[in-house]
């Protein structure tokens, strides 16, 4: 069964409000990954300016809600909008599940990144839903997340 958390987009001080929820909610960041953290692919080197911004952090909350976040850089930073910078992240319980949400869901809307195996394990897609509203689906495989 799907899992439905808030995944929030900042314009390079994602780390800094990470720090203060984390004031406030407590707890541990279980990950902290920067756009240098990144492999390269295809030849393209990350900008300089853009290798310590965070590409992916996450807070849990709760036993069930993790707040993730990242900053936005590069080709991506021209559709920052303050505001409109948040998707709804929906963790899939399976590659299946992952494929139907995602198809359903994008129906009529355009996608950003369609659904494929990732670097960090995951197999993961995003896009923009008929309604304006910005999704994630990830799927962890336990296999491959045991490999990594």
């Amino acid at each position: 069964m799907a899992t439905v958390n808030v995944y929030l987009t900042f314009n390079g001080n994602c780390k800094e409000a990470f720090d203060f929820y984390k004031s406030v909610f407590g707890g541990e960041f279980p990950y902290v990954g920067t756009f240098g953290d990144m492999p390269q692919e295809g030849g393209i080197e990350m900008p300089e300016a853009d290798k310590n911004k965070i590409m992916h952090i996450s807070l849990p909350v709760s036993q069930e809600t993790i707040l993730m976040g990242s900053d936005t850089g590069g080709e991506w930073a021209s559709g920052f909008q303050q505001g409109n910078n948040f998707s709804i992240s929906v963790n899939a319980g399976s590659k299946e599940e992952a494929d139907k949400l995602f198809g359903g869901l994008s129906a009529g809307g355009q996608v950003t990144m369609p659904m494929a195996d990732t670097f960090w394990g995951a197999y993961f897609g995003m896009f923009t839903d008929k309604f304006g509203i910005n999704w994630m689906v990830n799927y962890d495989d336990p296999a491959k997340m045991q490999q990594g």
